[in-house]
């Protein structure tokens, strides 16, 4: 990888899972990010002064996790197969690499905070519950809780003394202060009035006000606090759809993000005068959006057609993103399908000059608590330029859509959505835009699991189906998943297994699998523990012993892997087995850039292109949790 060409422009990263630099508070044209290096996804030091960029990681499993404090330290965390492992953290300039904190077992990544002062707090998971972690950084380790549920830590104010964990509270999401030097509980937020979810410290000096999103019945509320009073909630801030926020570096304004209908919206809000304003951004959807000094706003924006790219409202170099050299095929389609319990957004993109019916693949996307959006998806490309159509249906229980929508299990779990891709198939067949003999499912994670309930309840719709690290068997899931989606499993169908075995049958694939018809590609891992693999044996071995015509490819990853050679084969293996299964073609290569799938290692993940792939300002918070679809303190399987 070569950081700076000749010519003294930007370098171009092939980037594996697009995101803004975090940028060092105290340094602004510091900065760290994650990006492509032959293949696998590593950390990057990014100096804008000078344009230059610096490989700090080189792990044979690639690295993805990475932050940097207000002292210019670089971090990331260090983790197996398995998804256990280590915070880690080096200079910006490179030398010595240190653990954030000595004594600290391995464990999965809940969370990391560094104060202005040093001040280090981790959280790590294991089977059992959430330990969080504190000390000066790279000093001895001392426990500050220990929490008997999934978790995680949200933040930590500017002077170390206070910290956010946030995570389910009975029926809804909520927020746990604790004071940094013994553990003891500060306050507890929520979820009365809704569920409440953490977004950090102010970033002014000495300020402890908690930056918090709030959800009534039909809404999301910006809300604050601060020690000694009750949660604020600023009304007039409301919003009808999912949102995520970021401090301003004052510390009095609040720039948000929403995700609205498939697209973004972008919005300031000054808390001191109570206006909210909408700043210009253009159609498609923006990834992520953080204010710096002197109002240098950062974005990361895509659309269908466009892959992600970085601006800077004040012209700071920033790492670029890959451009394609030809305009990304396909014309575009937003399709409003009347429902039952409102209309139904599918995003449709259909082969340029198709004339009458085409080979169409439903693309579905995982969660349940997430969204397609009008953002760029080299899957996408790469079925649209072999000739098919592509349809990606927001179906319910979807983000973007407000409360009501997400909330929606009218004909119960799983059903509810094969319901509504089986309704957005009736129209597009409809308005002879999809060829009804051949038509596809392909979804990973929870939209593997989709799939497999689709092909299985409603065998006469589908031509063939691709599932990837799918949940099959609900109840063998929710026995051997993590805890985080045991829990999940539980609020979605009103118990366990073993208290409500008839629902989890009712909605599981293997109950299904006897009318199964269309031929299957299942690629799973072996090392997955948020669908674990011995229920997929379980269901692929049903599947031989009942003569079923199915393939199955094994990574040897987690659910999360960052190696793009494994996106690459899964991609390639998919397009030729829908290929040969929709057109009765033998082709050994996709025809477009092998991209994944956002989903196959998280829903960001993208390959630059081949022939034939956020923190408050003043301290790091490696954390995405909002109100909106995947995120660390809503768990999702996809």
């Amino acid at each position: 990888m070569t950081p700076r060409p000749e010519d003294g422009s930007a370098p171009s990263y092939r980037v594996f899972r697009p995101e803004l630099p975090e940028v060092c508070a105290t340094d602004p044209a510091r900065m760290v990010f994650t990006a492509d290096a032959q293949g696998r996804c590593e950390v990057f030091t990014w100096d804008a002064g000078t344009s230059t960029a610096r490989q700090v990681t080189d792990r044979p499993g690639g690295t993805l996790h990475c932050s940097i404090d207000a002292d210019a330290h670089v971090w990331w965390f260090e983790e197996d197969a398995h998804a256990v492992g280590k915070w880690r953290f080096q200079a910006f300039e490179g030398g010595p690499v240190r653990d954030g904190l000595r004594g600290v077992p391995a464990g999965r990544a809940r969370g990391l905070a560094v104060g202005g002062s040093g001040v280090v707090a981790l959280a790590l998971g294991d089977d059992r519950g959430t330990t969080v972690y504190g000390g000066p950084r790279g000093g001895e380790a001392r426990t500050v809780t220990r929490l008997p549920r999934h978790a995680h830590l949200t933040g930590i104010s500017g002077d170390g003394e206070l910290l956010a964990v946030g995570g389910q509270a009975r029926s809804a999401h909520a927020v746990t202060v604790f004071r940094t030097r013994d553990g003891s509980r500060a306050a507890a937020l929520g979820p009365q009035g809704g569920a409440l979810w953490s977004l950090g410290f102010g970033p002014a000096a000495g300020q402890h006000d908690l930056l918090l999103v709030r959800q009534d019945a039909e809404r999301y509320l910006l809300a604050t606090w601060r020690p000694g009073e009750s949660v604020r909630t600023h009304t007039w801030c409301a919003f009808d759809t999912e949102i995520t926020a970021r401090w301003c570096p004052d510390g009095k304004a609040v720039l948000i993000r929403q995700d609205r209908h498939g697209r973004s919206v972008l919005h300031r809000a000054d808390l001191s005068s109570r206006t909210l304003s909408v700043l210009p951004t253009a159609p498609g959807t923006l990834l992520d959006a953080a204010e710096h000094a002197h109002g240098d706003v950062h974005t990361l924006w895509t659309s269908t057609t466009q892959p992600p790219r970085t601006a800077s409202s004040a012209g700071t170099p920033l790492p670029s993103l890959p451009r394609l050299a030809d305009p990304v095929p396909g014309v575009q389609h937003d399709l409003w399908t009347p429902g039952p319990d409102g209309d139904l957004h599918t995003l449709v993109t259909l082969p340029e000059g198709a004339r009458g019916p085409v080979p169409t693949v439903f693309l579905v996307h995982g969660g349940p608590a997430d969204h397609d959006r009008d953002a760029y998806d080299g899957t996408v490309h790469s079925l649209v330029a072999s000739g098919f159509a592509v349809a990606r249906v927001n179906y319910r229980g979807s983000t973007g859509y407000g409360p009501t929508w997400r909330a929606a299990m009218t004909e119960g779990v799983g059903l509810t959505q094969v319901n509504d891709l089986a309704a957005a198939r009736a129209e597009l067949v409809a308005r002879r835009w999809s060829d009804p003999d051949s038509l596809a499912l392909w979804g990973t994670s929870w939209g593997g699991y989709l799939t497999l309930l689709a092909l299985g309840s409603r065998p006469g719709l589908w031509r063939a189906g691709v599932a990837v690290k799918p949940v099959a068997h609900l109840a063998h899931a929710h026995a051997t998943t993590t805890p985080a989606l045991r829990a999940l499993d539980e609020r979605l169908f009103g118990g366990t297994p073993e208290e409500v075995p008839e629902r989890y049958a009712r909605s599981s694939p293997h109950t299904f699998l006897p009318h199964l018809e269309a031929p299957l590609l299942v690629v799973a891992a072996r090392h997955d523990a948020k669908c674990p693999p011995g229920q997929v044996m379980d269901y692929t071995a049903d599947l031989t012993a009942r003569g079923k015509r199915h393939e199955v490819l094994w990574l040897d990853t987690g659910h999360d892997g960052y190696d793009g050679a494994d996106h690459v084969h899964v991609l390639r293996s998919a397009v030729v087995f829908l290929d040969r299964e929709l057109r009765g073609r033998r082709r050994t290569t996709p025809t477009a850039p092998p991209a994944t799938r956002r989903g196959e290692s998280g829903r960001t993940a993208h390959h630059a292109p081949v022939p034939a792939g956020k923190a408050p300002p003043h301290l790091t918070e490696r954390t995405t949790d909002h109100a909106e679809g995947h995120h660390s303190q809503r768990p999702a399987r996809g």
